[in-house]
Parts: structure tokens; C-alpha cells; sequence
């Protein structure tokens, strides 16, 4: 799950997850795909360019 928020910032960040994760599978840039997105901030592009989905590992534990 990403984070709503960003951590330095405070920008929204979690609404442009899904099609960011779409796009970037697709196979586009994802450097483009955030600029066109609106990320401009290099904290909010950190905190979407080193998410990592990690619910799927965990849910077998729960």
C-alpha cells in the first residue's frame, strides 16, 4: 500500500499510483509518466519510484 501522503512534503501522492503503476507496466517511461502525471517534486518522485508493493508477500502470514 503507498503512503497517502508524501513523507517530506506532505503532497498527495497515493492518487496517481494506479496509473502510474499501469503505464510504467505497459512499458513507458516512467520519468515521463510522472511529469505528466504532475509530480514535479523530487521527494514525491522518490516516494512513488521506491514503493514496493508488499501486501501479496505478507498476506499469507496474516
Amino acid at each position: 500500500m503507498i503512503p497517502v501522503r508524501c513523507f517530506t512534503c506532505g503532497k498527495v501522492i497515493s492518487t496517481v499510483w494506479d496509473e502510474f503503476k499501469s503505464r510504467r507496466d505497459a512499458g513507458e517511461d516512467p520519468a515521463r509518466v510522472l511529469t505528466d502525471l504532475g509530480v514535479e517534486r523530487y521527494c514525491c518522485r522518490r516516494m512513488i519510484l521506491s514503493h514496493k508493493e508488499i501486501v501479496d508477500d505478507l498476506n499469507p502470514y496474516q
